[in-house]
């Protein structure tokens, strides 16, 4: 049997599967890991729980029984985008990574606009405009307030190519991932040099740069002792998990979008051409499809906002759910079902991290607007369901106002494994909405990438064509679609209404 491995070093916890040529899964394994937050604003991990988890996902997979280690052909490495791990001369690790939800960094990203010459001109140079979750301000941040941790600099690797140099002793990374950095030409697909000078940076603190489906590296025999993989076993460039997400839904053509409602939500849209908006209102990246671009608009807590809930008030359902051997996420949709649509005028903000599509405002807070006396916990838990996927329809609007057709919304995450959150995203997107024979997410869709850089398949699309179908479509129910239409229009509204007031809260 041959098979490939998917690793994606995720937020919350690190997942690697296997598949084989058919696009099966043979074998999974996941292991979850928290989160710091030492100031409001401030996210950050350290990469070491990264590599402890990949080591137990790996070895868990390989002890699954159903293949040997000769039988891996190749790997692929997913993650979370943007986040900025700092590395010395050495490759030990300076300090915890500063993750993609990450708000600390708004002087930075003025400081990089202003360097640039201005946001048209840096959206020139990279496809974007400098958002706090990106890599390149993360950079500044520790020369402008960690100068001693700066001057041991010698390396910017994003959280998935920390795993590549750990696995193979190689540093490398892909396009897709790059794109988030706020330092890729995204239109020439390389390294910008001209941005690098502006922010007098150096280019050697960046890694050689791949296409995702081509081979950077191979398994070291530091890396095969810790995983029990074999020495010299091909690592294909992979993809940020966005992109390596939208592989594994066979978001690979014109026409087909992602939704995915994940602890971020992403509305992720294939493209031919690079494109170009000098008011840089969607991310655009390069696709993990070579030759091919994307654009993607980002909920920073979508469905980070159900697992807030969870977390703070959902104790009661979290026990049930673990005597009755369940997700504590379906008990709190069953009573979400009992509200009716529209939660009876209650909104929900989903501003817990600030918020970037459309609003690219580290300022905005999270919060429920319309609460009355009749309002209970049904209306709260359905109204951040709404609240996500209002704020995804956002990016969906701004999508189809850049003319990009959608002819299929395809969902994913935890938004696409729950009857009601579909329901409420095909009523609230006002389109019916699909999902696929796939929900394994980026991990399969770097299995798949692996499969393309070993020869199982000559391109990603003939990859995706042959191993990923619709199972499932979920109508939209047009009498309800002038209702949630309105409502759109007043969730819309309320950022607009409560913007200066986030700022004044900031100054508390």
């Amino acid at each position: 049997m041959g098979v490939t491995l998917g690793i994606d070093i995720g937020t919350s916890g690190t997942k690697t599967l296997a598949i084989d040529e058919r696009g099966g899964v043979v074998a999974s394994a996941s292991v979850e890991y928290p989160c710091a937050h030492p100031l409001p604003g401030w996210s950050e991990q350290d990469p070491e729980l990264w590599w402890n988890a990949t080591i137990d996902t790996v070895r868990a997979v390989l002890k699954a029984g159903t293949f040997k280690p000769a039988d891996v052909k190749g790997i692929g490495l997913s993650g979370q985008m943007h986040g900025s791990v700092f590395l010395d001369a050495s490759g030990k690790v300076i300090r915890p990574a500063l993750l993609w939800n990450d708000q600390r960094t708004a002087a930075e990203c003025e400081e990089i606009e202003r360097l640039a010459g201005g946001r048209e001109e840096l959206v020139r140079m990279t496809a974007n405009p400098a958002l706090t979750g990106f890599t390149a301000p993360k950079i500044l941040w520790l020369r402008n307030h960690e100068p001693a941790s700066f001057e041991r600099l010698k390396q910017v690797l994003l959280p998935k190519d920390y795993i590549r140099y750990r696995l193979t002793g190689t540093y490398a990374t892909e396009v897709s991932d790059a794109s988030g950095t706020l330092l890729l030409d995204v239109a020439r697909r390389r390294w910008s040099g001209e941005l690098l000078q502006k922010l007098d940076l150096d280019a050697s603190l960046l890694p050689a740069c791949y296409e995702s489906p081509e081979v950077s590296a191979q398994v070291s025999e530091i890396g095969g002792a810790a995983t029990g993989l074999l020495r010299g076993t091909p690592v294909v460039g992979g993809g940020g998990d966005q992109p390596a997400g939208a592989v594994g839904n066979g978001i690979v053509r014109a026409g087909v979008v992602s939704a995915t409602m994940g602890t971020s939500g992403v509305v992720f849209a294939h493209a031919e051409e690079p494109g170009f908006d000098p008011l840089g209102r969607l991310q655009r990246g390069c696709h993990a499809v070579p030759g091919a671009w994307h654009v993607m608009g980002v909920v920073l807590a979508a469905g980070g906002s159900l697992q807030w809930y969870r977390n703070r008030f959902g104790e009661h359902e979290v026990e049930e759910a673990r005597q009755r051997n369940v997700d504590p996420y379906f008990l709190l949709t069953e009573l979400a079902e009992q509200a009716e649509p529209g939660s009876e005028g209650l909104f929900f903000l989903p501003y817990l991290t600030g918020e970037r599509t459309p609003h690219f405002d580290p300022h905005a807070k999270g919060g429920w607007i319309g609460l009355t006396v009749r309002h209970g916990r049904t209306h709260l838990i359905r109204s951040i369901l709404e609240g996500a996927a209002y704020a995804m329809r956002d990016s969906l609007e701004l999508i189809r106002e850049m003319g990009v057709s959608i002819h299929e919304i395809r969902l994913s995450g935890g938004g696409a494994r729950n009857a009601l959150w579909k329901r409420i995203q095909a009523d609230i997107y006002g389109q019916d909405v699909a999902t696929v024979n796939s929900s394994e997410g980026p991990a399969f869709g770097v299995a798949l990438l692996a499969q393309v850089g070993v020869g199982a398949f000559s391109t990603v699309p003939e990859a995706c064509d042959a191993t990923i179908s619709t199972v499932e479509r979920t109508p939209t129910n047009a009498e309800l679609k002038p209702f949630y239409d309105k409502s759109y229009m007043i969730y819309r509204q309320l950022y607009q209404s409560l913007k200066s007031s986030f700022q004044a809260i900031d100054q508390l």
